[in-house]
């Protein structure tokens, strides 16, 4: 396929998925907290299926990378109030403040054009790294608040129900794109021969991810997962 039919499918799927996400949220569908999950769990993926639809030359991962960084933008002027988008906001904060686009939502979308640019579809780092932080995080919360559980003992806002919704979700992912991946020739598999790894980075990603830090797991859950893959794949 054409890399700039490649990037307008990207766009318009991209684009697709979250306006429908803020429609739901802003018709009171489904709550803002969870649309924002939602989208930060699907966004991810569907991206990453899309490198799928480029060709493999030099511009290629710096035309994919334009879909997140146009999009990342526009969350940024969001935040800052500069363009008004009360469904955006309602469906990628928590409280209505538009300010929280300005961090997770934001940290996502710069994580996401990074590693396209770093990585691209020809190694399994930067895709295990998305993955983990779309389904890890994601699910995280949404486990993490809808199933009694004990607290964990270094931090009492994280429970291990969180924590196995953390792990569950980026191996899933991971493993579910990483065979998409090899099934289409790109990757070396079999996918049996990246459980190892993806286990492991997933067991890492959520020891990180349970730590007292706020609003920044999207960028050290993916530093993590980015340093252990170098190791292990």
């Amino acid at each position: 396929m054409n890399n700039f039919l490649a990037l307008v499918i990207t766009f318009t799927l991209s684009l697709a998925w979250l306006r429908l996400m803020d429609c739901a949220a802003q018709r009171g569908w489904i709550e803002s907290r969870l649309s924002r999950k939602i989208i930060h769990i699907g966004t991810g993926p569907l991206f990453v299926l899309c490198w799928l639809l480029f060709k493999d030359t030099s511009e290629a991962r710096w035309l994919a990378a334009l879909v997140p960084f146009v999009i990342t933008v526009q969350f940024a002027l969001i935040g800052l109030g500069v363009i008004k988008d009360e469904a955006s906001v309602k469906a990628m904060s928590r409280s209505g403040d538009r300010r929280e686009i300005l961090r997770g939502p934001l940290f996502y979308g710069i994580v996401f054009v990074v590693l396209t640019i770093l990585y691209w579809k020809d190694s399994p780092i930067g895709m295990t790294a998305l993955m983990l932080m779309c389904g890890g995080d994601g699910l995280a919360d949404i486990l993490g608040r809808g199933l009694e559980s004990p607290k964990l003992p270094w931090n009492k806002n994280k429970s291990w129900a969180g924590s196995l919704g953390m792990f569950l979700g980026g191996w899933i992912l991971a493993a579910f794109i990483l065979g998409m991946f090899m099934l289409a020739g790109i990757l070396r598999g079999p996918l049996a021969g990246s459980l190892a790894p993806i286990t492991l980075i997933a067991l890492a990603g959520t020891l990180v991810e349970s730590l007292p830090l706020k609003d920044v797991d999207n960028i050290t859950v993916t530093l993590a997962a980015v340093a252990l893959g170098y190791w292990l794949f």
